[in-house]
């Protein structure tokens, strides 16, 4: 796997150098528009007079709903805005093929945001301490976003996640496809840099330990 690792950190890793209610009024006149005289020209209300007229003198509230953000990818105008955050399913903390499989998606997910974000706190906290390859790709992010330097691009997506699980195994195996968009890495004044590296289809390796604090990628190679 080491091999597989270097051959992809040498394919990936180069590029990353350098979100009224109307109050009804009740009106006193009678039908014919001429005040009434005498005594009954005060009209004593009813109980269920005055308690309808009370609810309608008094409007709700309604709540004023919060506009969604909206996501907006990066561009040469500026960072990506409101990102969605992934969420870890509470199948990928189970030690089956299954949550092997949802493990795996979502530590892609996780590395996406980090390129679109420059945040590497949820791909590293489903990494493997030892795992040279995830290392590389944190390490690489940050320098992509050091000062005020953004990605552009490397959003990734895995259509297919097949775990190859072993009951009792020290590590398990996923292959998975990751398709990732082209990346550019733009300077604070927007001019990128001249590196692009284009939008890739390939097929990885990800081994993967689950333990007391559940699953983590420990290597990850490329398919050839």
């Amino acid at each position: 796997m080491t091999s597989r690792t270097c051959s992809f950190e040498r394919l990936r890793l180069p590029l990353i150098c350098a979100l009224a209610v109307s109050v009804i009024a009740l009106s006193g006149c009678s039908g014919d528009g001429e005040p009434q005289a005498g005594p009954t020209a005060t009209a004593v209300a009813s109980p269920a007079q005055s308690a309808s007229g009370a609810a309608s003198a008094t409007p709700s509230a309604i709540p004023t709903p919060k506009p969604t953000p909206v996501y907006k990818p990066a561009d040469a105008k500026g960072r990506a805005q409101n990102v969605p955050v992934p969420v870890k399913p509470a199948l990928a903390d189970k030690n089956t093929k299954e949550g092997l499989e949802a493990f795996t998606k979502y530590w892609f997910q996780a590395l996406s945001y980090a390129y679109e974000t420059g945040n590497t706190n949820l791909m590293e906290a489903g990494s493997g301490s030892n795992c040279r390859f995830c290392n590389g790709l944190r390490d690489n992010i940050k320098n992509a976003w050091q000062g005020k330097q953004w990605i552009a691009g490397g959003k990734i997506q895995t259509p297919s996640v097949s775990g190859l699980y072993k009951k009792g195994a020290a590590s398990q195996q996923a292959t998975v496809q990751v398709i990732q968009q082209e990346i550019t890495i733009y300077k604070a004044d927007g001019t990128p840099f001249p590196d692009v590296t284009k939008q890739t289809n390939t097929g990885s390796q990800a081994v993967v330990r689950f333990d007391s604090s559940g699953w983590a990628v420990i290597d990850l190679g490329l398919i050839r």
